[in-house]
């Protein structure tokens, strides 16, 4: 009776059955690694798979990239490029995929911990445990804590209907957007240009409200501009609201929007993966890797080589002429920072004190690589305050 009930080792588990768990999708990348020093099981090949792969573990990895949603997006050249710039290392590219689909305003602390966390002009707003936090001043109801608070001095927790898990924050100068975990967006701050959806006010949202036009419309990310705010449906579609002087709501037009209302153009290029807000402009990212661009064209931060104002998507030529496949994109002030599947860099607009990157404070018309980071292999790329980081 007891040899039925016996302990025993992975390893001893037929190798069909060991692939099954390393492609379970449960596994990260660093996992895998750590699998693949542990045993001969998983850092051998022993004839079992084709020697193109290193091992076992290769071979699992590869099949996770194929399942990858970034990875399948792009063309086959596309893939082999990217396969070429992590040396056939399939796990690289494993961890690259993976790093950049969980890079979003993302840090991780001496313990681990990740934490979201973005900034306003004067305030900071963080997730930590699917709670959020805010600090600093909060005149238009920007932090979230009621008419009582014009300023919080240390991080305080915002309520927010009981089970609510927000995984995701963008905040501007004078409001802020959240979504939570079902789908759902609140939003607080300033609504007197309506950017927080509400149309039944134009006074200030002390505290977190539901986005009501949005019901039955699950979202995935927020991004919030100047006086303007953009959602992005888990479906990929853009929906925006809120002040559009320069055309940054997409809607072929100046009209401002009460409410958030779908951007017909994008729904018609195919299913947009991620999107991002600067003062009086936006940018949407599709899953093939073509990026939109629309709004003010102040600065040359459309990407088209000109200050015109775009009042409908109108896709960066740069990228598509050159097959370019961005995976992630950052809106700034004055310039803009791009992403693309191989780990490349690229800015363009206002170069003053060389917030581009390129060695000088040259203005940047279209988008351009950064010779400087050809070496290294970029997962995030982010605005702050007139910098990126990769």
């Amino acid at each position: 009776m007891a040899d039925r009930y016996r302990l025993f080792s992975i390893e001893e588990l037929p190798s069909h059955l060991i692939f099954e768990i390393l492609t379970s999708g449960r596994l990260s990348a660093v996992d895998l690694a750590h699998l693949e020093l542990t045993s001969k099981t998983f850092g051998g090949s022993h004839g079992l798979y084709p020697q193109k792969f290193r091992s076992l573990v290769d071979l699992a990895a590869s099949q996770l990239c194929a399942l990858h949603s970034i990875y399948a997006g792009m063309s086959r050249n596309v893939q082999i490029e990217l396969l070429n710039r992590c040396n056939g290392n399939w796990k690289r590219v494993l961890r690259f995929l993976q790093s950049v689909e969980h890079s979003s305003d993302i840090v991780e602390t001496s313990a681990g911990n990740q934490k979201q966390i973005t900034t306003g002009r004067y305030h900071t707003l963080l997730i930590s445990n699917s709670s959020v936090f805010s600090c600093g001043s909060s005149l238009c109801g920007v932090l979230g804590h009621g008419p009582e608070t014009t300023q919080c001095v240390s991080f305080t927790s915002i309520n927010f209907p009981s089970a609510a898990h927000v995984v995701q924050v963008s905040a501007s100068e004078n409001h802020a957007a959240f979504v939570l975990q079902s789908g759902q967006v609140f939003t607080c701050g300033d609504n007197s240009s309506f950017c927080c959806g509400h149309r039944d006010t134009n006074r200030p949202i002390f505290r977190p409200r539901l986005v009501e036009a949005l019901k039955g419309v699950p979202c995935k990310q927020v991004t919030a501009g100047l006086n303007f705010t953009g959602f992005l449906t888990i479906r990929g579609h853009v929906y925006t609201c809120g002040s559009n002087t320069h055309g940054q709501l997409g809607h072929g037009d100046t009209l401002d929007r009460p409410t958030p209302k779908s951007i017909a153009p994008l729904e018609e290029v195919g299913s947009v993966v991620q999107i991002a807000a600067g003062p009086s402009y936006m940018l949407a990212v599709t899953g093939n890797g073509v990026v939109y661009s629309f709004g003010s064209g102040s600065n040359f931060c459309l990407g088209h080589g000109e200050q015109h104002d775009e009042l409908q998507p109108r896709a960066i030529q740069t990228f598509r002429r050159k097959g370019i496949h961005v995976v992630r994109v950052s809106a700034g002030d004055e310039h803009v920072v791009a992403l693309d599947s191989s780990g490349y860099v690229y800015t363009w607009g206002k170069g003053y004190c060389g917030a581009l990157g390129h060695g000088d404070e040259i203005d940047k018309t279209l988008p351009e690589p950064l010779s400087s980071l050809k070496s290294h292999l970029a997962v995030q790329v982010k605005f702050i305050r007139n910098f990126y980081y990769s």
